[in-house]
């Protein structure tokens, strides 16, 4: 094998398809990738062509997660083979340059979103404030630095005066076939909508779950698992919706298609919480456009530019429950559009794909 390159997450890497993606461009170059994350209680197995390692910790959430995470990542990378860093997110940036420094290794830093303007950070100014601090200190620093999209690198360059790549979140043209999934027999027959992705506040999900009250005739799958995910569980009782919405919980990345080929239309409704979901690119669009779903998605720039380049789908500004539902439902009965939505989905996907960024990933990363 070639040079040794550790990648760190904070998450447990079931769900984390770029870091995935970054990893196979690797391999194919020589590359030998290992995954740095960390190991959860309700962790999924995972079966790669790369080495992966989960660090084991006692605090699992809150400001000390972050401490003893990038303690714990820090003691590793003091000690483990590697030829260079990469850090993914702010949030493993400290363990990761520092320990960077000490050993005289290159340290590249993936910016997966604007991390200082998440939801979670933007109304508690003081917790925002260490974050700031310590991305102004290190930022400068880097050896290298790339985010996802264009208005992020803007952001960045303008802050710190350097020189910030873009490697835009885009599906592998070709996947294996994923695994059946289930569903409850309530969803036979129905149009289905669906989420997938993080389950955060933001992004729309208490709000497509009161629509549903105004849609007995139509079902909802939210794929995916988060902070929020009790929260929705317990909404979806109380409203008594329980038969039209189905949250399937984690789910490995490489199944996810399986829930995106069941559905009628995909939805990205993030809202404009901050910096970061203004300038948010999610990589569900990509997978939607992959599959042929038509889209429901925010008035947002990244997302607005590509749904108006490929024309697959419709921008809303509002978000309560009532105009969603009046929305999805005039855009499923349409069928003419629906299949001029779907053909120009299938047409557009060609140009944005994983293998598009493989080679400006490859420069950045000096190989």
């Amino acid at each position: 094998m070639g040079q040794r390159i550790i990648l760190a997450v904070t998450n447990d890497l079931t769900g984390d398809q770029r870091i995935h993606k970054v990893a196979m461009s690797l391999l194919k170059v020589g590359m030998e990738p290992v995954l740095v994350g960390r190991k959860l209680p309700r962790s999924l197995p995972l079966d790669r062509p790369y080495h992966c390692v989960r660090l084991h910790l006692l605090c699992r959430k809150g400001p000390m997660f972050y401490v003893f995470f990038n303690i714990r990542l820090f003691l590793y990378l003091l000690f483990c083979k590697a030829d260079r860093f990469l850090a993914n997110d702010l949030d493993t940036l400290m363990a990761v340059y520092y320990a960077g420094r000490l050993r005289r290794k290159p340290v590249i830093y993936d910016s997966h979103e604007y991390f200082t303007e998440v939801p979670e950070l933007v109304h508690r100014p003081g917790v925002q404030r260490i974050w700031e601090r310590m991305e102004a200190h290190i930022f400068p620093k880097l050896n290298r630095v790339y985010t996802v999209n264009d208005s992020i690198a803007r952001i960045y360059q303008e802050k710190y005066g350097v020189t910030v790549g873009v490697v835009r979140n885009l599906p592998m043209e070709y996947r294996k076939e994923p695994e059946r999934g289930t569903l409850p027999e309530t969803f036979t027959g129905y149009p289905v909508i669906l989420y997938q992705g993080a389950i955060n506040i933001g992004r729309g999900l208490e709000e497509i779950i009161r629509a549903m009250c105004h849609l007995p005739d139509m079902r909802l799958i939210i794929a995916g698992d988060g902070d929020i995910r009790k929260d929705l569980e317990i909404l979806v009782l109380r409203l008594g919706v329980g038969d039209r919405v189905y949250l399937t919980g984690r789910i490995p990345f490489e199944n996810l298609a399986w829930y995106t080929r069941q559905a009628t239309i995909g939805i990205s409704i993030e809202q404009d919480i901050g910096l970061n979901y203004k300038y948010a690119l999610p990589n569900k669009l990509f997978d939607y456009m992959q599959a042929g779903l038509p889209v429901l998605a925010s008035d947002l720039p990244e997302i607005r530019r590509v749904v108006e380049d490929a024309q697959f789908g419709i921008i809303i500004g509002r978000f309560d429950p009532v105009y969603l539902a009046d929305t999805i439902r005039t855009m499923i009965q349409d069928t003419d559009q629906m299949m001029h939505w779907h053909e120009n989905a299938l047409k557009s996907f060609p140009r944005y794909t994983w293998e598009s960024q493989e080679n400006i990933l490859l420069n950045l990363l000096s190989l």
